[in-house]
């Protein structure tokens, strides 16, 4: 009897080392699916899988209010304004891994391109806390003034703070290899958020009235765009268009889109009441709106400009970020559709040799 079930089991043992194999496998390019954080005041932060567009864990933070994620994708920074306090997240875990004391209500955060510093905004306090996240501990607090607001980092390493002064708004400039300020650029007004186009050629700013627009080569305001009540700024990674949620009118608010080249709003889409934060994937076809008062997400689909999914979250989302699209490390991940995963900037690969042969060059 017992010798009866041997080949049963061996056909089970097979099937099942075959499935752990496939598992590995496919383990190793989940990794590259985008995925967004969003940071809720009601002290959550929603995982939303971008393919399904719903949310599939939500992690425990207290009054989270802003959120940055390492380049390599597996760690999410989360400032928690009334804790004055950092909160790590491991991405595949979707644990609270770390938690980092900084400054007095600390309202945005950014991470240098190389994935080795995270700079957070702390408003009351005047500074900049620069986080070594190989250690997560806190290296430097940078005095940068009152009424800061925002960070953003270009690609060679430079940090771009706005502060507000009670009278108008500067933009300061750090250079994150010495974390000395090295230029001061005016603006006419209260400022609010800031984001560098991937090229690092251009900064923008959003002000009370419009989108101030900065040569980054001069640090000097080259432009500037006229929109009511504007808030949060993301660029397409591609660089093409720059999306800007805004709070003008009495019913649900909308978000402007700017053409990059000519420096125009070319188009106004509708989304939930009170946007605040936005972010778009990696492959700039999507941008995705917090909208805190309806406690959702809108999806704006970038080709049309319409919105093609809300999705709800938490209580009083604000700040969103997504993970990066990342390069294939091994042959292994372009295997079994795997080379379908890695979008911009390496991809999209036609084909799995395509992607092998990025892994070969790389090497």
């Amino acid at each position: 009897m017992t010798h009866s079930y041997t080949p049963r089991l061996r056909l089970l043992a097979t099937i099942t080392f075959a499935l752990l194999i496939f598992s590995g496998l496919s383990g190793a390019t989940t990794h590259a699916q985008p995925r967004a954080y969003v940071a809720n005041i009601g002290n959550s932060v929603s995982v939303i899988d971008l393919t399904s567009n719903t949310v599939v864990a939500s992690i425990g933070a207290p009054s989270p209010i802003a959120i940055a994620i390492t380049p390599d994708g597996t760690k999410a920074y989360v400032t928690s304004i009334f804790s004055n306090k950092v909160s790590v997240i491991d991405t595949a875990s979707n644990l609270v891994i770390e938690t980092i004391p900084v400054g007095f209500s600390p309202v945005a955060v950014a991470i240098t391109p190389d994935g080795t510093l995270a700079y957070v905004v702390n408003e009351f306090s005047h500074t900049l806390s620069v986080i070594d996240t190989a250690t997560n501990t806190v290296t430097a607090n940078i005095l940068v003034g009152m009424g800061a607001s925002d960070v953003t980092i270009t690609p060679d390493g430079r940090a771009y703070v706005n502060v507000n002064n009670g009278v108008h708004s500067d933009v300061l400039v750090i250079d994150t290899s010495t974390n000395a300020i090295t230029a001061a650029i005016s603006l006419c007004c209260t400022s609010f958020k800031i984001a560098a186009t991937p090229d690092g050629t251009r900064v923008y700013v959003t002000r009370d009235g419009g989108v101030s627009i900065i040569d980054t080569t001069t640090n000097t305001v080259i432009a500037n765009i006229p929109i009511m009540v504007p808030r949060d700024v993301s660029i397409t990674p591609d660089g093409s268009r720059a999306y800007v949620t805004t709070l003008d009118g009495a019913g649900p608010h909308s978000v402007a889109v700017i053409d990059t080249a000519a420096n125009a709003v070319i188009a106004s889409v509708t989304v939930g009441f009170d946007p605040l934060g936005i972010a778009t994937t990696p492959d700039s076809k999507r941008a995705y709106v917090t909208n805190f008062i309806s406690d959702t997400v809108s999806v704006i689909d970038t080709a049309t400009n319409l919105v093609i999914a809300t999705i709800p979250v938490g209580a009083g989302p604000i700040g969103i970020a997504i993970t990066p699209a990342l390069a294939p490390t091994n042959k292994d991940e372009c295997k079994n559709g795997g080379f379908k995963n890695f979008g911009p900037p390496v991809g999209p690969f036609k084909n799995q040799g395509q992607c092998i042969k990025h892994v070969l060059d790389s090497r």
